[in-house]
């Protein structure tokens, strides 16, 4: 599975940005497709994640209201949309595909590059 995440780039504080993930090869449909993100100094933590198959999705308490994360199957991508952008959101965004319906980042065996956000206050 190859995965390739785009979108990111410099945003005003209470800006939108809007992030999307393409993957490649074999797609299971029990496939989990999650967003993380990691900030200078910081460890990766968890933002969204979407099952393929059913939709469900999960997202950190930090982003829920803000960030929709969605799964268009016909274009195998997933997408991130981030509203109300806070400087605290800055952080290089990676996507990646895993079996787990998991908020842990060792639980997901694929990973694509990062995209680099940045929130200006």
């Amino acid at each position: 599975v190859q995965l390739q995440a785009s979108g990111g780039g410099l945003v005003q504080a209470g800006g939108s940005l809007r992030l999307s993930c393409a993957a490649s090869g074999r797609i299971f449909s029990s496939f989990v497709m999650g967003w993380f993100r990691q900030a200078p100094g910081k460890e990766r933590e968890f933002v969204a994640l979407i099952r393929w198959s059913s939709g469900s999705t999960n997202y950190a308490d930090s982003v829920k209201g803000r960030f929709t994360i969605s799964k268009y199957n016909s274009e195998n991508t997933v997408a991130l949309q981030m509203n109300s952008l806070k400087p605290e959101d800055t952080a290089v965004y990676f996507c990646a595909a895993g079996r787990a319906f998991s908020t842990v980042a060792r639980n997901y065996k694929h990973w694509g590059q990062g995209t680099q956000v940045t929130v200006s206050s």
